[in-house]
């Protein structure tokens, strides 16, 4: 009896240790990648706004954009550790809710921004043409 209730105890001991329930796990690796990726996503758009390498200001707004959209994938999967299979869709139901938000958001911002810029200040247009 007592061999019986060895293995099984050494049977549940790994089962519990090789949990592979499709959670991700952090690591130190993962997490500098994601930090790293952060950093040039950040970097990249701060220097084409400083150095105004991009003449078009809509062109630049689509770009600074799109640098926004991938960072907040990076930060989905390497610090909140978002993948399809974990937690059985709850994640991907979690991505598709902010991806509505993130798009609500950025819209709505530029939205307001434009009429602010239109409506509050008319003449500021006028004015910079003159000699």
């Amino acid at each position: 009896m007592s061999a019986n209730h060895d293995t099984a105890a050494h049977e549940a001991n790994d089962a519990h240790h090789a949990h592979d329930d499709g959670h991700g796990h952090a690591s130190l690796k993962g997490y500098l990648t994601g930090f790293v990726l952060s950093v040039i996503l950040t970097a990249i758009p701060f220097w084409l706004v400083m150095t105004g390498a991009i003449e078009n200001k809509q062109a630049a707004a689509i770009v600074i954009m799109v640098f926004a959209v991938v960072q907040i994938v990076v930060h989905m999967i390497y610090f909140l550790h978002m993948n399809s299979s974990s937690e059985g869709g709850w994640s991907m139901l979690a991505m598709m809710f902010t991806i509505i938000v993130v798009v609500i958001v950025l819209t709505g911002s530029l939205w307001v921004m434009y009429h602010l810029n239109t409506n509050m200040m008319p003449g500021l247009h006028e004015m910079s043409e003159m000699p």
